[in-house]
């Protein structure tokens, strides 16, 4: 958290931020041509930002591209925001968005939405926590229970409705995923792609969720991946369920 605050800590880095929140996925030359400033002083305050996870960089062919990336804002803000029932007001000012653009490795299409957070927990026990049904009562905002038939995962509301069906498509078992995620109960909404991938770093392993395909676009998932994110990994980390949920849905 002190690297957030460090990152945030300068009048150019958070403009930085702002030109990518106008337009993600700069390349150097394009972020250099807004300052005035050195290559090098660019470079620079992108390492920092970089360091914080606040930008995440995405090498497509000879040029590296930076993204935002909304998870380290969004728990910084949850800290102090959540117990004093704010956090809607304040997730309003802070929809920073992650559109990762970058090749994905079986197709030239960009996704619209990204989500990267390090978790202090082992490959083996984030993968299973992200394929096992019965893990998901544990942290999801919104589902009280999943039910897995084969490849599909099924994800329920507390009335016992459905309301998103993931099918897998590809398997890099305990490093990467590919879903088509299917909503449940609007018939507007089209399926989409999810791509999830694990990196091992020590103690640590860094989730990277990308998604594809979007109806509505990445504002209607930012909200419900970073409350389902969250709660993984407090889950994972503490050993305690958690559930961020909607502030409506949270019982009297």
């Amino acid at each position: 958290m002190d690297a957030i605050f460090k990152a945030l800590n300068d009048p150019v880095r958070r403009a930085i931020l702002d030109c990518l929140r106008e337009k993600d996925g700069q390349t150097l030359q394009e972020l250099e041509a807004r300052f005035e400033m050195t290559r090098f002083g660019v470079m620079k305050h992108l390492k920092v930002l970089e360091d914080a996870s606040l930008v995440v960089p995405r090498r497509q062919g000879r040029f590296k591209h930076h993204h935002l990336n909304a998870l380290p804002l969004q728990e910084v803000i949850d800290r102090w925001i959540e117990p004093l029932l704010a956090k809607p007001a304040a997730r309003g000012l802070i929809d920073l968005k992650g559109r990762l653009e970058r090749t994905d490795t079986m197709t030239d299409q960009k996704p619209e939405f990204v989500m990267q957070t390090y978790i202090r927990c082992t490959r083996d026990a984030l993968w299973d926590a992200l394929r096992d049904a019965d893990a998901v009562p544990h942290f999801h905002f919104m589902a009280a229970r999943a039910e897995r038939d084969g490849a599909k995962l099924t994800y329920f509301h507390e009335n016992g409705e459905a309301m998103l069906v993931c099918e897998d498509l590809e398997l890099d078992p305990k490093a990467r995923m590919v879903q088509r995620f299917l909503p449940q109960g609007d018939p507007n909404v089209k399926p989409s792609r999810v791509v999830m991938m694990i990196d091992e770093e020590g103690p640590h392993c860094r989730l990277t969720v990308e998604h594809f395909d979007l109806t509505y676009g990445p504002e209607g998932v930012a909200n419900g991946w970073s409350r389902t994110i969250d709660g993984l990994k407090t889950w994972l980390e503490t050993g305690q369920d958690a559930h961020f949920r909607q502030p409506e849905s949270v019982p009297a």
